[in-house]
């Protein structure tokens, strides 16, 4: 039986994701199901589900998060994806990437700018360049 953590985490991520969150279920349930449940419990179900901002903040503030990380290049590619999803600009992502320089330095820019350039090509986005 799912919890309501559960089905509310289970549909926040729908909500940002669409099909593409079952794949996070469907990758666990042979070798680790119960750390599914603690994604969508608690980071769908209690943490983006949190009133303080909306969801496109949140996508922000993830890509700046896992890009400064350096070393989490298929969970940027999703949070790319549902920034894109939210209402996120391709030019905006490549602005929350290139400030991550600052801070977590070249390299991991590098990294996270290959992602984002993945993604967008994978989706046929073009960037405005300025």
């Amino acid at each position: 039986m799912s919890s309501e953590r559960y089905v509310k985490g289970l549909n926040k991520l729908s909500e940002i994701d669409g099909e593409a969150s079952h794949q996070i279920i469907d990758s666990l349930q042979d070798i680790a199901p119960d750390l599914s449940r603690y994604i969508i419990e608690f980071g769908f179900g209690d943490i983006y589900s949190r009133p303080g901002l909306d969801l496109k903040s949140r996508q922000i503030a993830t890509i700046a998060a896992l890009t400064a990380m350096g070393h989490c290049q298929p969970q940027l590619k999703g949070h790319i994806n549902a920034a894109l999803n939210v209402g996120c600009l391709p030019e905006e992502i490549v602005e929350v990437i290139i400030q991550m320089s600052s801070y977590a330095g070249f390299p991991a820019a590098l990294k996270g700018m290959a992602v984002a350039k993945e993604v967008f090509d994978a989706r046929e986005i073009k960037i405005d360049l300025p």
